[in-house]
């Protein structure tokens, strides 16, 4: 019966556009708005198949083509229905999902039940995204549109956790054929379709007509890869871009002033940090890690480097996440860092590099930060490389240090202690200082499974107190979020966690 609708509906498609296309994109024309937005990005798709393609760059272009159960207003934080119309809480650990009538996949086929458990079930097993999702025991089918999730243990950023784009659905007819025609040809129910990518230059979409929210308001959207962000400004000044994301420190005020343009900032929930891999000396050591963090004066990179915007980072997670506990920001303290170094055998420093992706912001970061190790004794080579060459790498443990940036999406500190901290989440879901620590283990597993706050507040102080000690990671700065837009761009909204959506954009001619 599905795939005789998915033939059917696969044919009623086609006669609309033969028939002339759809009704939105007229309309935008004929009310003098373009028909295609183009957005500028400082790095590349790294998957289009949701369940492997976590990087916000990808997620950027995923989080258009795919849905969710659930999801997040932007503004206001509060989960909202999305191939869920609602649900229903049954027990702490069981949840009832009622899935939309009627939807379907950009292929034709239709969305139901099967869709949802499949994909779900997929997400659990994914060695990229599963920490999203292996809080869940099991996905139980009701009926062929209601689905019981059932947790493993009273888990409270269920709904949020389910929100984000790592848990999309896609369609189990198209994914069970080949499993890994995601990755270039990706088929969702979000509001654009895919059209075409081409590798480290943009992705192309087309609006969905069919989208149960309605028609996006412009047609084509663009997303391009430019990245150095300085060049990006000149697009967005010369008319190129519409939109960019992540303008540079130094361009700010530059957007800020141009009368063409409007700039957007926002507190984001993302910390940039060095991730030291622990399975590789002299980064075994824990004064090792210890002396790099206090050679790194973060104030003055946030002065300097940063143009004054964002905040010295301590913990891992940011101020505004649920579960965080402020340690202090590491002393500035060469002195105290070079001791530490000889303590630990290296009263000469060594040789190490420092990886990071080819985005101009970060590599003046890390360039600052080189000479601030030069100081103790640390030569440090900076090695950039292409962003999915950088995650590729850094995966396989092949780095001494990288530089990395994080968003904690569910706004609850058990996203982004669980995935770079616990033992099991090494290389891909993103422990990439492969740290292996029991104490850190049962912190982080009973602020994940305890539904009590008094519990959860007290293991995530603990873990920061622990994590400090360890320091296995060195956390640099919090950002704050931008964007630049023409001043003719309608119905953009900055999103803080970065998945900013363009489905409510329009550009004036």
């Amino acid at each position: 019966m599905k795939k005789m609708l998915t033939v059917l509906l696969v044919l009623l498609c086609s006669a609309a556009l033969f028939a002339g296309g759809s009704a939105e994109s007229s309309t935008t024309a004929a009310t003098g708005y373009k028909d295609t937005i183009t957005v500028g990005q400082g790095a590349d798709v790294t998957s289009f198949d949701p369940h492997i393609g976590k990087e916000t760059p990808a997620v950027a272009v995923t989080n258009h083509i795919f849905d969710t159960l659930v999801d997040t207003n932007p503004t206001t934080g509060e989960v909202v229905p999305q191939i869920a119309e609602k649900w229903e809480v049954v027990s702490p650990t069981s949840y009832r999902f009622f899935i939309r009538k009627g939807l379907t996949f950009h292929n034709g086929e239709a969305l139901d039940a099967d869709d949802v458990k499949f994909s779900l079930d997929r997400a659990i097993a994914s060695g990229s995204v599963s920490y999203i999702v292996d809080f869940i025991k099991e996905v139980k089918i009701e009926d062929q549109y209601t689905v019981l999730v059932t947790t493993k243990a009273p888990y409270g950023p269920t709904l949020r956790n389910l929100a984000v784009p790592f848990a999309a659905i896609v369609p189990k007819d198209y994914v069970s054929a080949n499993q890994d025609i995601l990755k270039t040809k990706p088929v969702g129910s979000g509001p654009y379709k895919f059209v075409s990518w081409t590798q480290n230059d943009n992705a192309k979409l087309e609006a969905f007509d069919q989208y149960y929210n309605g028609a996006p308001k412009t047609k084509n959207l663009i997303i391009k890869v430019i990245p150095e962000a300085s060049q990006r400004t000149i697009a967005l000044e010369t008319g190129e871009l519409d939109i960019v994301y992540d303008v540079l420190v130094s361009d700010l005020k530059r957007v800020k002033e141009n009368k063409n343009l409007v700039l957007l900032e926002a507190p984001s929930l993302t910390c940039f940090y060095i991730s030291f891999n622990m399975r590789k000396p002299p980064f075994d050591n824990q004064k090792v890690r210890q002396a790099i963090n206090m050679a790194i004066d973060r104030q003055l990179l946030v002065d300097t480097v940063n143009s004054g915007t964002g905040a010295a980072a301590d913990e891992i997670i940011a101020p505004a996440v649920y579960g965080y506990y402020s340690t202090g920001v590491w002393e500035y303290n060469p002195t105290k860092a070079k001791q530490l170094l000889a303590e630990a055998g290296y009263p000469n420093g060594f040789n190490a590099t420092l990886w990071v992706n080819n985005n101009q912001s970060r590599v003046e970061m890390c360039q600052a930060i080189q000479e601030m190790l030069r100081e103790i004794g640390i030569t440090v080579k900076v090695e950039v490389m292409e962003f999915g060459t950088f995650i590729s790498r850094t995966t396989a443990g092949e780095h001494d240090m990288g530089y990395f940036g994080w968003v904690t999406s569910t706004k609850d500190a058990d996203y982004s202690y669980y995935s770079l901290q616990h033992s099991s989440q090494q290389g891909a879901p993103g422990n990439r200082s492969f740290i292996a620590d029991p104490e850190v283990d049962r912190l982080v597993m009973l602020g994940r499974t305890s539904a009590d706050t008094k519990v959860r507040d007290a293991a995530y102080k603990d873990l920061a107190i622990r994590l400090k000690e360890i320091a296995n990671n060195a956390p640099i700065l919090y950002t704050a979020i931008t964007a630049g837009t023409n001043k003719k761009v309608e119905g953009f909204v900055l999103d803080p966690i970065g998945y900013h959506r363009l489905e409510t954009v329009k550009v004036s001619k």
